[in-house]
């Protein structure tokens, strides 16, 4: 039976640019860094505390899909605080906090346009 995600891609244009992101301004840690093919290494990064995977890969013929709003969704317990975290970092955000009745939930943007929902969990 499928036991769960084991790793979820984003698209990006500079695997360079993209890597300082996730790893300076969101936490994320480096799991494997190497090559992939004559053009890309296969960036795998974790997310602290959680069995969550993100690869910083664009496939040959995807480039299209780099500064879309991404169908991941990332949670916190504090949406609100995360918030002021990440905007203290210099994230960029296209959605302040909300409430809304499942919760809460603001939309961030990476180094690369892609535009991911940060959530309460329930």
């Amino acid at each position: 039976m499928i036991r769960g995600v084991k790793f979820v891609s984003i698209p990006v244009g500079d695997q360079d640019r993209a890597l300082s992101f996730y790893v300076e301004k969101l936490g994320f840690r480096i799991e494997t860094d190497q090559p992939m093919g004559p053009k890309q290494r296969w960036i795998e990064l974790a997310v602290p505390g959680a069995d969550t995977r993100v690869v910083l890969f664009t496939p040959d013929g995807q480039e299209n899909r780099v500064g879309s709003l991404s169908s991941a969704t990332f949670w916190s317990d504090d949406v609100p605080a995360t918030f002021e975290q990440l905007k203290a970092k210099g994230v960029e955000f296209a959605t302040p906090p909300t409430k809304q009745p499942w919760g809460v939930f603001a939309i961030f943007k990476d180094s690369e346009g892609n535009q991911f929902v940060l959530s309460s969990r329930t």
